[in-house]
């Protein structure tokens, strides 16, 4: 990906990961997005080693023998086995620039608005221990609106929608922190169980997570399209155990996906209910932006518009918009505009007591 000398020329600088459920994103100050890879890990059971991380280990996935395994280590936006996450967090950094000669890096990461305490400090571990000299935690929400190219700084209200593979994050922004906030475990990976759920129900076949994708990614959709689309999938029969092809429809994905998605704009309703008016005054005007690999599902964003009446778009690289914005935000908190912020702020804490 890089030259030595490109990589000897960043050792140590900023970096910001976008550690979802689904995949993993290193951006590195000056140099953009370098890593996009898989949250995947393949092990060998008996020995417990890795044999693969990202791409080279989601091949395995369905296809493994009994000793190896390919598993997940996040689930739903958080940490679910510390030790796995840890070392594929080591392998995506040493991926990304090579082996650290001088200076370790300070990282920032990203978690879902509504993490615990104890999983906070559980990102933050695995980070340090993966060769982080310091750590920042962010939520989700506030990098992705930094990654669209929002200034959160402004005594403006912003509503960002991200949603992940784990996760969807909600939140009204405003002077620099969210004002209201929400995150439900419904998203990216919630739309491939609902796929596959009907084609099991629909077509009496059992297809698995990455052929479930393929119909997302190609004809998934929430909103009627002006032009019809549809895709051949390939699976295993419930009825006669063999193998099987069928035609699937844009129709049939908008019919599939209908609960989960109806479930996620239940809960932009939640949060513009909760929004003080004079930032829904804001949002009215400024609109509802879509991020995450989950916002670019056909449709979305004009279904979003039709049941709120606001005007909805995907950011400009939605997918990246997290990882982006997480490594601006060791700028952003170090830069003089938020430091001076916060001091006034402290002042006003201070004579308000």
């Amino acid at each position: 990906m890089f030259s030595f000398f490109d990589k000897f020329h960043f050792k140590g600088s900023d970096m910001g990961i976008d550690l979802g459920t689904a995949t993993v994103l290193i951006y590195i100050k000056g140099h953009g997005v370098v890593l996009d890879e898989p949250s995947v890990v393949a092990i060998e059971q008996k020995t417990n080693t890795i044999m693969a991380v990202g791409s080279d280990a989601r091949r395995m996935l369905g296809r493994t023998p009994g000793n190896i395994v390919a598993v997940r280590p996040l689930r739903e936006g958080v940490i679910s086995d510390y030790d796995i996450t840890e070392k594929m967090l080591r392998a995506f950094i040493k991926k990304a620039i090579g082996k650290p000669l001088f200076v370790r890096p300070r990282i920032a990461v990203c978690v879902p608005s509504a993490v615990t305490e104890v999983e906070r400090r559980a990102v933050e571990d695995a980070t340090l221990q993966a060769g982080a000299r310091q750590v920042f935690i962010i939520e989700e929400p506030i990098s992705a609106a930094i990654g669209a190219g929002i200034d959160i700084s402004r005594a403006k209200g912003s509503m960002l929608v991200d949603i992940g593979g784990g996760t969807t994050d909600i939140a009204v922004i405003s002077l620099g922190g969210p004002v209201v906030s929400s995150s439900i475990k419904i998203a990216g990976d919630n739309f491939d169980e609902a796929i596959i759920r009907y084609m099991r129900k629909a077509h009496n076949l059992l297809i698995g997570e990455r052929s479930a994708e393929e119909l997302k990614v190609n004809i998934g959709s929430v909103f009627e399209r002006t032009v019809k689309v549809a895709m051949e999938i390939r699976g295993r029969s419930l009825i006669s155990g063999l193998p099987r092809i069928v035609t699937v429809t844009s129709d049939e994905m908008q019919e599939a996906l209908h609960d989960t998605v109806e479930a996620i704009i239940g809960a932009i309703h939640e949060v513009l209910e909760r929004t003080p008016p004079e930032l829904a005054a804001d949002i009215s005007d400024r609109g509802i932006v879509l991020t995450g690999g989950g916002s670019l599902i056909y449709g979305l964003d004009k279904l979003i518009y039709a049941r709120t009446g606001i005007n909805t778009i995907v950011a400009d690289n939605a997918v990246s918009c997290v990882a982006t914005g997480t490594g601006k935000y060791i700028d952003y908190i170090t830069s003089d505009k938020v430091i001076e912020q916060k001091k006034q702020m402290r002042k006003h804490v201070i004579k308000r007591n």
